[in-house]
C-alpha cells in the first residue's frame, strides 16, 4: 500500500504522514513541487525518529508516477467525489492519492480518474479535513479491508 501526496505544502502534515507510513509499513510518494525543503525542521520534528522506517520516493510529476506504475490501481481522494472511500475495494499494491492542502487535486486529474475518486464524508459546512487526518482515515480503512497485513493487532 502506498500514500501519494501531490504537491504538499505544509511540512508538519507531511511529517505526520511519514510517521503514519512508518507505523503501517506504507510507502510515501511525494510529487513535486513541494512547498518546503526536505531539510525543514518542522518536517523532521513531525516525523520524529521514525524517518529510517519510511520508504520515501520523489517524483517530478504525477505523470512520472503513473508511467512507473502502469496497471497499478490508484484511488484519488477529493471532497468533490460522490463515491465514499469505504465503497472502494483496496488491494495491497494500491496508491492512495491526496492533493495539496490549499487546493486538493486538480479538476483535470479528477475528471480523468473519476471512477476511482472517493471522498470522506463531512458535514456540509466543513470544507475538508486536515491532510494528515484524511490520510490516516483512508489508510486505516484500506488496511482494515486487508486485515492489517504485517501489523500487530494485539499487544
Amino acid at each position: 500500500m502506498r500514500i501519494v501526496l501531490v504537491e504538499p505544502e505544509i511540512p508538519g502534515n507531511t511529517g505526520n504522514i511519514a510517521r503514519l507510513c512508518a507505523g503501517t509499513g506504507m510507502e510515501l510518494h511525494l510529487v513535486r513541487p513541494l512547498g518546503f525543503s526536505t531539510d525543514d525542521k518542522y518536517l523532521k520534528r513531525a516525523g520524529l525518529d521514525y524517518w529510517h522506517l519510511v520508504k520515501v520516493f520523489f517524483h517530478d510529476s504525477i505523470d512520472e508516477l503513473f508511467e512507473a506504475h502502469v496497471g497499478t490501481p490508484f484511488y484519488f481522494f477529493s471532497t468533490k467525489a460522490v463515491r465514499l472511500y469505504t465503497a472502494a475495494a483496496y488491494g495491497p499494491d494500491d496508491f492512495l492519492v491526496f492533493g495539496k492542502e490549499t487546493a486538493g487535486l486538480s479538476e483535470d486529474l479528477l475528471r480523468a480518474h473519476w471512477d476511482t475518486t472517493v471522498r470522506i464524508p463531512l458535514q456540509s459546512e466543513a470544507r475538508s479535513l486536515n491532510l494528515s487526518n484524511a490520510v490516516a482515515v483512508a489508510a486505516y480503512e484500506a488496511l482494515r479491508q486487508l486485515s492489517f497485513p504485517g501489523l500487530q493487532t494485539v499487544r
